[in-house]
């Protein structure tokens, strides 16, 4: 409870304890109290000094309640009659507040709070009528508009109920089957020389499309790559890059001119890349960070031999789980039995980078 509560409500019963005191007394007693009191009250009006405003709530709950027990009106003058009747209304609507905090409609489940929640920030086109209807059709729940739009976050000021605009990754994923990303990751050799791997990945497939090693990463060599990449007729529309200088204006142009669409990720906002920054994270967890390059030829290879084992033998749970590109033999299709073996099988390994990865294949007994 807070401290200014305890202390009003500390108030509040020493005032009433004093009152209960007074109803001891005798009758003269508490006129003559009373009249020496006014005469006080008197020279302080006679020195015309300004009155005080009541800072606590206690003093004038005190003083509302004690206009029943006597005219009022006759023996105001600290206070304006209007301000005591303003005091006073307020105390009858704490009393009704109280009164009727255990009635009214009651509240919506909380599980219920959280599916409109979760509607309006999945939906940014959906309203309070098209949340309330979909939840009625789809879960037999009864709620009027006005409800669900009590429940619904709000939206930033230039994002209305109404906005056509999408996120950024819902544009990415209805668009991942024709759309491109690329981006550098940079690798220390043993001689500490720092060398540019240079990657360009399928984002519906989640298959590396190319990669490239350099020491010396240019505008014109990554054009070449994006070349090498992008064959003639191919179904590409866009391209997804960061504002790295080295994507200058004219490789931009040279891109748009093979048939590709350049998207550049807003400043500061690796998320809007976020397919090929967790590729990159990938080649460095399962791989890079394992082993040392000694030349830029070494690395070359090394990234080679990874990306031929992430397209072909790798799985991927974004895919189901399945392969980016799989051979004719995989996947095998599930057994009748989940935990046997074929009969005259067996399961037989195959070392991937001298050991660090292993590939799993079903081979017939001889």
């Amino acid at each position: 409870m807070p401290q200014n509560l305890l202390l009003e409500c500390f108030l509040l019963a020493s005032n009433a304890l004093r009152w209960l005191a007074t109803l001891a007394r005798t009758q003269s007693a508490l006129a003559a109290e009373n009249l020496f009191l006014r005469k006080q009250l008197a020279l302080f009006l006679e020195r015309q000094k300004r009155p005080r405003r009541f800072s606590d709530q206690a003093s004038r709950l005190t003083m509302a309640a004690l206009t029943l027990l006597f005219d009022w009106r006759e023996s105001i003058v600290v206070v304006k009659p209007d301000t005591l009747v303003r005091w006073h209304r307020k105390g009858f609507r704490l009393f009704w507040r109280w009164k009727s905090r255990a009635r009214g409609r009651p509240s919506v489940p909380v599980e219920i709070q959280t599916l409109i929640r979760q509607m309006t920030e999945d939906n940014i086109t959906w309203g309070e009528q098209r949340i309330a209807n979909e939840i009625r059709l789809k879960t037999g729940i009864q709620l009027s508009p006005r409800t669900v739009r009590k429940y619904m976050p709000r939206r930033p000021p230039h994002r209305s109920s109404s906005a056509s605009s999408q996120r950024w990754s819902t544009f990415v994923r209805n668009h991942a089957d024709t759309t491109l990303a690329a981006d550098f990751l940079t690798v220390v050799t043993v001689r500490f020389r720092v060398l540019y791997v240079f990657l360009i990945m399928e984002l519906g497939s989640r298959r590396i499309l190319h990669a490239n090693v350099t020491a010396h990463p240019t505008a014109q060599w990554t054009l070449q790559q994006f070349r090498e990449a992008v064959q003639q007729e191919h179904p590409y529309r866009f391209l997804i890059i960061d504002r790295d200088s080295i994507y200058s204006e004219s490789l931009r142009k040279s891109v748009k001119n093979l048939g590709v669409r350049v998207l550049r990720t807003p400043p500061k906002s690796p998320q809007a890349n976020a397919f090929c920054e967790r590729l990159l994270g990938t080649l460095r967890r399962e791989c890079l960070d394992f082993l040392i390059p000694l030349t830029e030829n070494h690395l070359r290879r090394i990234v080679s031999h990874w990306k031929d084992f992430y397209n072909h033998k790798r799985p991927h749970m974004s895919l189901g789980p399945g392969f980016p590109d799989p051979p004719e033999t995989l996947p095998v299709e599930p057994r009748d039995h989940r935990h046997r073996l074929p009969d005259n099988t067996r399961v037989v390994a195959t070392p991937v980078l001298g050991g660090l990865h292993h590939d799993y294949r079903l081979e017939k007994i001889a």
